[in-house]
């Protein structure tokens, strides 16, 4: 059996055709939804990037493992544990990787007879390389049974298509780069805006127009899809299509101004952590099949493992995804718990009805200590009904501090580790661009405008 496992990076799930979306950002990702089985209701447990491929590969979620943040240098995962691709190398199957996770944590290479790391000279990792270094693989190892991830990184920031896929997202006869558009401010005025300069904003030059910049992470969508088309078509030249199962991830969203959070995967709000799942497999699993369940990136793992009839390692946090998909089950988790600790520290529940989060440090942002919002009602998480619903607020917040317990049992807390250690880490990088120009976080985060500092010129 073949395995083409896909994390799609900072994809957003309602992004997609097939999810729902009104523009025409993903016609051959809808086609593969339509030859396979999408789960309506898949979220990333733990973000970003970095704890939540830690999940994937483990079957289980952060506090489990330790591994709760993104960024910081005090985590590590220990050998012992269960790694998806060692399992599948120790059950003959021939293992690569098109990817570049490795330059995160070493454990991002584990269980791989082949590694191709994608990092080059930039930091943007276009994918066509991941094409053209996936290729090559695939021809020479088309006859054996296989295992191999590839990690897109298009649509992640700094959003930059090629210039002909924008016209269908972005209306030219406005101007992106008018003096007197000023919905680029509260980005510009931000506390993490140093940061943003540097790693996005100048990148996409003197831009204006807010909306613009969505129209780019919809049309790197448009050209993340196209790669895929091409991918799936090479298949079809090899002869192994029909052969493969097809795994199409999300890792986590991406916000797109909403909640304070621009052009970032930040926050336990939907726009992040409600991400895009497909499985195709021809003969095995049938075509057009939605499935409405709360699932979670842990899922995948023993998933995958039953499709191969091999042993699920026990004390898995995931599911196989088998019983919703064939009708046995409705409902795998009645809900999902959630966490971040990158650019603020925080925890959340999400259930079919409800989200609730409790924010421990917000780091550049504004938010209260807790968050209670009717997600069916308002999917877009407007209304914090905290002080309205105190009962069931009350309710969320022991049913986190117990799931909190029962899993560290006598450990201390890795999220709260990692914040008495060495604080958020994100917010330890603006730090680092702030301190060259002999600023303070303190006194950028003081100053009531925050007004775009003139960043170009370093200050002695």
């Amino acid at each position: 059996m073949k395995i083409i496992f896909i994390s799609l990076d900072t994809l957003r799930a309602n992004r997609l055709g097939c999810y729902g979306y009104h523009l025409p950002t993903s016609p051959y990702i809808d086609e593969i939804a339509e030859q396979g089985v999408l789960f309506e209701s898949a979220f990333a447990s733990d973000i970003p990037t970095e704890v939540a491929h830690t999940s994937i590969f483990t079957g289980k979620v952060g506090l489990s493992t330790g591994v709760v943040s993104h960024g910081s240098s005090l985590t590590h995962l220990p050998k012992e544990v269960d790694w998806f691709p060692t399992i599948l190398r120790n059950a003959g199957y021939t293992t690569g990787a098109v990817d570049n996770l490795y330059n995160l944590k070493e454990w991002f290479a584990r269980g791989y007879q082949y590694y191709i790391n994608t990092v080059g000279k930039t930091r943007w990792i276009d994918g066509k390389t991941i094409n053209s270094l996936a290729k090559p693989w695939l021809k020479e190892h088309k006859d054996k049974d296989f295992f191999l991830f590839l990690h897109y990184w298009d649509p992640h920031t700094p959003y930059l298509p090629p210039k002909d896929y924008i016209p269908s997202f972005y209306d030219f006869s406005k101007n992106q780069y008018d003096p007197t558009n000023k919905s680029m401010e509260r980005a510009f005025n931000h506390p993490a805006y140093p940061f943003f300069k540097y790693h996005h904003y100048d990148l996409l030059g003197n831009i204006t127009d807010a909306k613009y910049v969505n129209s780019l992470y919809d049309a790197e969508i448009r050209y993340l899809d196209d790669l895929l088309k091409e991918l799936d078509e090479y298949l079809n030249e090899l002869g192994i299509k029909d052969e493969t199962m097809l795994v199409l991830f999300g890792d986590h969203g991406e916000s797109l101004t909403e909640h304070d959070i621009y052009w970032d995967h930040c926050g336990l709000y939907d726009q992040t952590v409600h991400i895009p799942l497909i499985i195709r497999w021809p003969h095995f699993i049938p075509p057009g099949k939605r499935v409405r369940g709360l699932v979670q990136h842990a899922d995948l793992m023993p998933t995958i493992l039953e499709a191969l009839n091999l042993e699920i390692p026990s004390g898995l946090d995931g599911k196989s995804l088998f019983p919703l998909i064939n009708g046995r089950e409705h409902e795998q988790h009645t809900e999902i718990y959630l966490s971040e600790c990158a650019w603020q520290a925080a925890r959340g529940i999400r259930t079919e009805k409800y989200k609730y989060i409790e924010t421990y440090d917000s780091g550049p942002f504004t938010r209260p200590p807790a968050e209670l919002y009717n997600v069916i009602e308002d999917p877009n998480e407007e209304h914090n009904l905290i002080g309205s619903l105190p009962e069931q607020a009350s309710a969320f917040q022991q049913q986190l501090s117990k799931w909190v317990n029962d899993k560290i049992q006598y450990r201390e807390d890795p999220m709260q580790y990692v914040l008495r250690k060495q604080g958020l880490p994100f917010k330890r990088r603006i730090e680092k661009v702030l301190s060259e120009y002999s600023l303070s976080w303190d006194d950028w985060k003081a100053n009531p405008k925050r007004e775009r500092i003139d960043l170009a010129t370093r200050k002695a």
